[in-house]
């Protein structure tokens, strides 16, 4: 486990989970199981083996049925983060949540983004490489092209250095973002007060030379959609097969 200033996780819950219909007419996406669990306790399961002791749950669509679900979990802390009257896209979801937690980097993580680890916890691996002297977000990111589930151009170039530019329009890109990253509260200084996505400060980040990416160690799944979960499932139940 590594020492890390970052403490507290930020896990967004908040989606409506259209692309996930009909499994998201009766619960919400973080709910939906993957291997038996449901995909919002893989997550939080990975954040507390990282040593984050705190996660703070944005909550709208379905939001009984989550705060219900997580409510004796005592590893990591969970702190709900209410946006029932009003959906705020990531970046207002973050900035929300952000006023219930002292200052300092966070973990943000998409309550369905799931991988298979490679070599060690990609977690630990994202927390020690966080530089505060010269980082104002750093990305979790996979390679497109080895994704299960991914159809996309891609999202991202990576420097040597891991500092990133945007996939160029009509061009494709090698890294897709994995629903992961560390964010600074200083990346969401001068923002909206309502609903705004995280591509808003990305970019800014971007151009001041302030957004950092690392590459995801294993197999990284997009489960977005009914088809993607049982590819997920059928590939994790044979990943050891010879």
């Amino acid at each position: 486990m590594t020492t890390s200033p970052v403490t507290t996780a930020i896990v967004l819950a908040a989606g409506l989970g259209t692309r996930m219909r009909p499994l998201t007419n009766a619960v919400p996406k973080p709910l939906v199981n993957l291997q038996d669990r449901p995909l919002i306790d893989h997550v939080l399961d990975r954040v507390s083996a990282a040593g984050i002791s705190q996660a703070i749950v944005n909550v709208h669509f379905k939001a009984d049925l989550i705060e219900q679900h997580v409510a004796n979990r005592t590893a990591p802390q969970i702190t709900i983060s209410d946006e029932r009257e009003r959906l705020l896209d990531t970046g207002g979801g973050v900035k929300r949540a952000l006023a219930l937690i002292e200052d300092g980097p966070v973990l943000v993580h998409n309550s369905d983004s799931a991988w298979s680890e490679g070599m060690g916890s990609n977690i630990d691996r994202l927390l020690a490489m966080w530089d505060d002297d010269k980082m104002d977000g750093l990305l979790l990111l996979a390679l497109g092209a080895h994704a299960l589930g991914y159809d996309g151009r891609g999202d991202f170039v990576m420097a040597a250095d891991g500092q990133l530019t945007r996939r160029a329009e009509h061009n494709m890109a090698p890294f897709a973002f994995t629903g992961v990253s560390i964010a600074h509260p200083r990346l969401l200084a001068d923002t909206p007060d309502g609903p705004f996505s995280l591509n808003l400060v990305w970019d800014r980040a971007i151009e001041a030379g302030r957004l950092y990416g690392m590459r995801l160690d294993g197999k990284w799944m997009h489960v977005g959609t009914p088809e993607a979960l049982r590819e997920a499932e059928a590939w994790l139940e044979h990943q050891y097969d010879d």
